[in-house]
């Protein structure tokens, strides 16, 4: 296996002095672009978190997705999937900011629970995104356009109202969810596999927070456009 902690890297080299997730205390994991990443040939079997050692790893070699310059490729039909050994419990406020390219119509949960039912984010067609916490759906439809090579960041603030920003435009479409965000899986679901809710496409970056406000969401926002 090939160990890649690209600390000095081109897709991780930030500005000095400018914001990262880190500077956050209320940072949870840090699934960061190019680093953390253990191969086995030319497949993920472990993205390390940056923040706390909430690390996704998969043992299935079958099951491992394949990685180039930064990027992690999941594929549905193959299950590809990364799992982290320690629940990740949001009780409260949050804010989740994915970097990704997904592929094909129904794209899938990028971010999910592979122990527990009903907890995912996922994209669930071109122009839907919807997530499910503690077993209440939350359904949000883009203003416009299509899911593509974007950065999306998801907040729930204190009043349990959910937003979707895409590129940096939060959408005119919010809800409200309530309960327990449990996640412990990139790329696939509970109830999954055999190709069903599985993520197909790339996912580059995830940062995942306690908290939310619109200085972190900025910030997130600002982050991920420059990767």
């Amino acid at each position: 296996m090939l160990s890649l902690r690209q600390s000095l890297s081109l897709d991780s080299i930030r500005p000095l002095g400018g914001w990262q997730p880190n500077n956050e205390g209320s940072v949870v994991a840090w699934y960061q672009k190019g680093v953390g990443i253990t191969l086995n040939g030319s497949d993920v079997s472990v993205w390390a978190d940056s923040a706390n050692s909430y690390d996704m790893a998969q043992s299935t070699a079958s099951e491992q997705p394949a990685y180039s310059a930064g990027e992690l490729t999941f594929v549905s039909a193959d299950d590809t999937n990364i799992q982290t050994s320690s629940q990740i419990s949001i009780t409260g406020a949050f804010t989740i900011g994915v970097k990704l390219t997904p592929t094909g119509s129904n794209t899938g949960c990028f971010l999910a629970d592979i122990t527990t039912n009903n907890e995912f984010f996922k994209l669930h067609s071109t122009i839907n995104f919807r997530a499910k916490i503690g077993g209440s759906l939350a359904s949000i439809d883009l203003d416009s356009g299509t899911f593509g090579d974007d950065y999306l960041v998801v907040t729930r603030n204190g009043s349990n109202l959910l937003t979707l920003h895409k590129n940096g435009v939060a959408q005119s479409t919010t809800t409200t969810t309530s309960g327990t965000a449990l996640i412990d899986a990139i790329g696939l679901r509970s109830g999954g596999g055999s190709g069903v809710n599985g993520y197909d496409g790339v996912i580059e970056e995830i940062q995942i927070f306690s908290s939310t406000s619109a200085t972190l969401t900025a910030n997130v926002n600002s982050y991920l456009a420059g990767l």
